[in-house]
């Protein structure tokens, strides 16, 4: 079972890694099938971490440190409050809303192209805070960040490098909350350094891939990615 979860870690590193969106949006329904919520839901955060860690380094020149303050911001305040209510509220009932949402703007994004949200302070805020909130209390602010930050326009490396920046804050400001709630057990202590040496192996391998797609095509992915994730969520509503 560990040999697959981290063969699951791997593969949702590097898809991560070229969407932009990051790992856990992939590897959190993976993670379900071997683990309960909460365990996945830690595992899975810690993932996270390393791999923007190595995002970070292989991208660091590529910020956009306006959007990275204007949207970062807003996202640290909300993951905050959205990983407080992770005992207290459904999950499976907060990411089928997601996936709806997601579903819709990546349909609308494949007929037209051209479809931007406009770089506003107040876009950034509502963008910023809704996947802080998600990533805080489902684990899958990801994709809903990949969805306002890919319709700014920004070049792949640019777009990777302050994707990756504001997940690690989210994630620094989430993780020491799941801890205290005591939300994993010592028994699953030894996957960490190991979840880092596959967090990465996956970014190392992901940047060489990303280097070989052209722009037109890496936006493709990443709405293609976050359609299936859509699709996955709400197909777990409804059964």
């Amino acid at each position: 079972m560990s040999i697959l979860f981290f063969l699951s870690a791997f593969v949702a590193e590097i898809i991560g890694t070229i969407a932009g969106f990051g790992s856990s949006t992939v590897f959190l329904p993976l993670a379900l099938l071997f683990f309960d919520f909460k365990t996945a839901l830690v595992l899975v955060a810690l993932f996270h971490i390393f791999g923007n860690i190595s995002r970070i380094s292989f991208f660091k020149h590529g910020f956009d440190r306006h959007i990275l303050i204007i949207f970062g911001i807003p996202s640290v305040v909300l993951t905050l409050i959205g990983a407080l209510l992770v005992t207290y509220l459904p999950q499976e009932m907060l990411k089928g809303i997601l996936g709806v949402f997601l579903i819709i703007y990546s349909i609308i994004s494949f007929w037209k192209e051209d479809l931007k949200v406009r770089p506003s302070l107040f876009n950034s805020v509502i963008g910023g805070g809704l996947s802080g909130f998600l990533a805080g209390l489902i684990g899958t602010g990801g994709a809903l960040r990949g969805a306002f930050l890919t319709a700014f326009g920004l070049p792949k490396e640019k777009y990777i490098a302050t994707a990756a920046a504001i997940a690690l804050a989210v994630d620094f400001t989430r993780i020491p909350v799941y801890f205290a709630e005591g939300f994993l057990t010592r028994q699953y202590y030894w996957y960490i350094p190991v979840l880092l040496i596959v967090a990465l192996a996956g970014s190392f391998t992901g940047k060489q891939i990303v280097k070989q797609v052209p722009q037109k095509i890496f936006r493709k992915v990443v709405l293609s990615a976050i359609l299936i994730m859509g699709l996955k969520f709400v197909y777990d509503l409804l059964v």
